[in-house]
């Protein structure tokens, strides 16, 4: 199962896609992860991404596409992957629909989570963890059930990371929109596109993902 989880920030793409990993036993391919691993591994094209990133510029989408292709031919996603964070434009998806092509691959599905705006800013700009382990709450949707109190390990310190705040998240929305929303008619024009209701109940979501799934 070869798949795409698209929609704006905060929408829960994250979430779905370590539900789907837990369920098919598929990787979820990262492109952070992947560029980290591919320099580390010291391959021909982490050496280049290392060069580029080291001269403090962005990594071309050529090499990320280069990168995307090393990942994908390892055996563990020989029965499928997820790819989250690319494409994100509609180069960049022309660029995955050749790579997959020339190993006589093809996307199975790609699944929008549809969101509100104001719902997602809220979502996001309320979130905040536990400082010591980690654990993540929400002012409205997710408190301690002790105030100040981490349920998992008891940390009376929390933390809020500095982007998640209501200027910086409609900042993050308006790129999504220019860039990567596009994407959205792109995949719908070739019959790949469906669309789960993200405002759903998180288990909801992860039902209505696995029914379409189950369908193909």
């Amino acid at each position: 199962m070869r798949l795409i989880l698209l929609g704006p920030p905060g929408a829960g793409k994250g979430t779905q896609s370590q539900r789907l990993v837990d369920k098919l036993g598929i990787p979820q391919l990262s492109t952070g992860d992947m560029l980290r691993e591919a320099v580390k591994a010291g391959t021909d094209v982490g050496l280049r991404a290392k060069a580029v990133m080291d001269a403090g510029n962005l990594v071309s989408d050529e090499i990320v596409n280069a990168i995307v292709s090393e990942r994908i031919d390892q055996p563990d996603a020989a029965k499928g992957f997820i790819l989250d964070g690319y494409p994100r434009t509609l180069v960049q998806a022309d660029a995955v629909e050749a790579m997959l092509a020339d190993k006589g691959l093809e996307l199975d599905c790609v699944i929008e989570l549809e969101v509100d705006d104001n719902v997602l800013v809220e979502r996001i700009s309320g979130r905040y963890s536990c400082a010591k382990c980690g654990t993540g709450y929400h002012d409205t949707n997710k408190k301690p059930h002790v105030a100040g109190v981490c349920d998992k390990c008891g940390s009376t310190e929390f933390k809020r990371r500095p982007d998640d705040n209501a200027e910086t998240v409609r900042t993050r929305l308006e790129a999504y929109y220019k860039q990567t929303s596009p994407l959205i008619g792109y995949y719908y024009a070739k019959g790949k596109l469906k669309k789960v209701d993200g405002m759903a109940d998180m288990e909801d979501v992860t039902a209505s993902i696995e029914k379409i799934l189950s369908e193909l």
